[in-house]
């Protein structure tokens, strides 16, 4: 049986004012309050706001259940990185998580694995917990190499002992995010099983069994039930869906469906 509790985590780019931030912890919040009656289970929420809003939404989040995702983080504790915010500052603004690998930042920013790797080692060495994102451009899918790039971004790993509570891995197909298109169930579900067996091939079945694995790529209320319903999908790493409260709250609330 599926132990795991599902993670619901928003990324919500660059996007929103500073002044949007307490108004919709509120709402969510709120939400989620009543959720949790309804569910009778457990389940994480993570939102991960832009840099500038993260005081802001530190202290929005006070006294609730939700928990900060930087949405990127240098790879270095300090220095001469202009731009770049640094995992220890991260940290000070009570923010646990930090998204890494993100592929707007492979492909907009050109991050490279070796990069991804220097910013993980970063966030580790300060006690963050990841979520790392994998995922393929659709020429790769159409040229059948899916697999093989997932396995080359999650290479970045090896080397580090990885544990179910500081990693969490988000599959995002490239060609899914922001453009209306979703994976289906199905092909959501075969990629999750790969990266599973590949955390048991070579970490342990004990980190391949607890490890969540998340889906990002147009989650909306509609979907998030069907893409739950699969066994190795464990929660959401969700984009546009999550700008408005009532619609992560919908895709929150289906999602847990599915899980009886």
């Amino acid at each position: 049986m599926n132990s795991r509790i599902p993670l619901f985590a928003a990324n919500w780019k660059m996007n929103k004012r500073i002044a949007d931030v307490s108004p919709f912890m509120v709402k969510l919040n709120q939400g989620l309050q009543k959720l949790s009656k309804k569910a009778g289970s457990d389940f994480e929420v993570v939102i991960g706001p832009s840099a500038t809003h993260l005081a802001a939404a530190s202290q929005a989040v006070q006294g609730t259940p939700i928990e900060l995702a930087a949405q990127n983080c240098g790879h270095a504790k300090s220095g001469a990185f202009t731009g770049e915010i640094s995992p220890e500052a991260i940290k000070e603004l009570h923010c646990p998580w930090v998204i890494l690998g993100h592929s707007e930042r492979r492909h907009l920013y050109l991050e490279d694995n070796g990069l991804v790797l220097r910013r993980l080692k970063a966030a580790w060495e300060e006690g963050l917990k990841v979520i790392l994102c994998v995922g393929e451009t659709l020429p790769q899918r159409k040229s059948q190499q899916t697999t093989k790039v997932v396995e080359e971004q999650l290479q970045i790993l090896k080397g580090f002992s990885p544990s179910q509570e500081n990693l969490v891995i988000a599959y995002e197909p490239v060609w899914a995010i922001g453009t209306g298109e979703n994976a289906t169930p199905d092909q959501a579900q075969e990629v999750h099983a790969f990266i599973r067996g590949w955390l048991k091939q070579v970490f342990s079945l004990s980190l391949s069994e607890n490890t969540r694995i998340l889906y990002g790529g147009s989650v909306k209320p509609e979907n998030s039930k069907d893409l739950m319903g699969k066994p190795d999908v464990d929660g959401f790493l969700v984009g546009g869906a999550s700008l408005e409260a009532e619609s992560f709250l919908g895709i929150i609330e289906n999602g847990l469906k599915s899980r009886g």
